[in-house]
């Protein structure tokens, strides 16, 4: 993995761009999250999904109710012991999400500078003249001139799915806009997006707060992506409510960035949340096209430097219809990955795309080659520029333990952790190769019964750039006597082998903790 290992800013030998790459165990670095659909719940999709690159799996509750969802992933579950690939589970809320409502489903086609009204009255059809609204305090939102754009699922950019209206005048509680594109809009739900208008609605709705306490909880999920999150205050808000909800007290926030109000107080937001997903359909309506290349780099750099995963959407939309991606969008995916991204979600292009399977496998092969490129040297110093002087005791180690691998061109690195921040940290130098986070349950009892924490920790690496986790046997403990350690190494070390990714000879680079202290290790393996 490292040994192929290229710099853009060297010269490189044009014939050499062309010679097939080496397939490994591990498909990339970089890590895909799946949303699952239509076209991607079956037990045999899904297999395919996960030996294709797919850890995490996205339940996007806009659309489907709970029993379809609980359907979905029981299937996953099947997947997952099948294949014996590890998955983890993220729930995305609805938040407050703008809809427009076609009960009858039938296609409506929009003229360009044609006029429609948009009306809270549900009970009225949706026609080419007519959208019924879920919210009726857009007229009050809204002025002359403002920008609306109207499309199925997300925003493609492509013009024949959206439309873009402009707001001609207000009229009680209806809107009425001209429409600036022909368009023909499909099914029964539409997203609607004010373009930079603050929407009095809270970010976690009555229907999300019912779905997180009773799916959440029942499936005890590892991921909640908060929707249109717009103030720190949100995540604090959210994270008050899962305490109360005993096993989702471990669940972390992503905090998903949607408009300029998330913008703006981004810095914040990253302080309180476990990590970032940066919604890149919305965000490119908010923001001036010319604007959004800019954002991306400068939000993924402040996420690397906090150490926090952030997550890229949108990026191989035309992948939702065709099996090759576009020219830009293979670009995108690289820079994306070249920008510090830990993860790429796929939202319509598996959920309801017609090669979920084939979307997950190029997105991956694009990753892995723009790891090969990516300049690691510069990036680690860059992060340990930033982090200064006197780093914490764990930072310290976990940059040690990258720069010794590096050094010695170790096939992986091994770190032994029980809360899953130990290996985080090391992620965050990122090493050019993988690093097995091996979680040691920790036990717990609550005075009735005894029970082991781990499960999540391990699964929660799984949205994070280069780290694969493994569960060690509870009866380890991570801090006791140098011979059990010998033996969780072991098995960690045979995991490696049977994965392919440490053969005889190699070098491998092992961070424990010994007592009180840590303790990076460099071993060489025989035969």
């Amino acid at each position: 993995m490292h040994s192929s290992h290229l710099l853009l800013e060297e010269p490189i030998r044009m014939a050499s761009i062309l010679e097939p790459s080496k397939s490994s165990f591990f498909p990339a670095l970089t890590k895909i999250v799946g949303t699952l659909g239509p076209k991607s719940r079956s037990v045999e999709t899904l297999s395919g999904c996960l030996k294709s690159g797919m850890s995490v799996a996205r339940f996007d509750f806009s659309w489907g109710d709970a029993e379809y969802h609980q359907e979905t992933l029981d299937n996953l579950k099947v997947a997952v012991k099948s294949t014996k690939k590890l998955c983890a589970v993220m729930l995305d809320t609805v938040g407050p999400e703008l809809q427009v409502i076609n009960k009858s489903e039938k296609a409506i086609t929009l003229k360009a500078d044609g006029l429609v009204t948009l009306t809270p009255n549900q009970d009225q059809e949706a026609s080419s003249e007519v959208l019924p609204i879920n919210f009726d305090g857009l007229a009050k939102a809204v002025k002359k001139g403002d920008t609306i754009f109207v499309g199925q699922y997300l925003f493609t950019g492509s013009e024949t799915t959206s439309v873009w209206l402009e707001v001609d005048e207000v009229k009680g509680d209806d809107v009425i806009c001209l429409s600036r594109n022909a368009a023909t809009l499909a099914g029964a739900l539409f997203t609607l997006h004010v373009s930079q208008v603050h929407i009095d609605l809270p970010t976690l709705t009555e229907k999300d707060k019912e779905v997180i306490s009773t799916w959440g909880v029942q499936n005890k999920i590892d991921f909640l992506s908060l929707s249109y999150c717009r103030h720190a205050e949100d995540v604090r808000q959210t994270r008050e409510m899962l305490k109360k909800l005993g096993d989702l007290s471990q669940t972390q926030i992503f905090a998903k960035i949607e408009n300029v109000e998330g913008l703006t107080h981004f810095d914040e937001i990253l302080q309180e949340a476990d990590g970032i997903i940066l919604s890149r359909g919305n965000l490119g309506i908010d923001l001036p096209p010319e604007k959004v290349f800019l954002f991306q780099k400068a939000a993924l750099y402040k996420c690397n430097m906090a150490g926090k995963p952030a997550v890229l959407t949108r990026v191989v939309d035309s992948m939702t219809d065709n099996l090759r991606p576009t020219r830009a969008e293979a670009t995108d995916v690289a820079n994306a990955v070249l920008d510090g991204s830990d993860a790429i979600l796929l939202g319509a292009e598996t959920l309801r795309g017609l090669y979920p399977v084939e979307t997950i496998s190029i997105v991956g092969k694009i990753c892995a080659e723009a790891e090969k490129v990516f300049n690691q040297d510069l990036y680690f110093k860059k992060t340990v520029k930033y982090v200064g002087e006197p780093m914490s005791h764990l930072e310290s180690i976990a940059s040690s333990a990258v720069r010794a691998a590096i050094k010695v061109k170790a096939s992986v690195i091994i770190c032994f952790t029980s809360s899953g921040r130990a290996a985080r940290l090391i992620a965050k130098y990122r090493p050019t190769m993988p690093v097995l986070s091996v979680v040691i349950p920790r036990v717990k009892t609550n005075q009735l019964k005894w029970s082991f924490s781990g499960a999540f920790e391990a699964r929660q690496s799984l949205i994070v750039r280069g780290l694969f986790p493994m569960l060690a046997d509870p009866r380890h403990p991570a801090e006791s006597t140098s011979a059990t350690n010998e033996s969780v190494l072991k098995v960690a070390l045979d995991h490696g082998k049977q994965a392919g990714v440490i053969k005889s000879h190699d070098r491998v680079v092992v961070c424990q903790k010994v007592g009180d202290a840590s303790v990076v290790k460099i071993i060489e393996l025989e035969d």
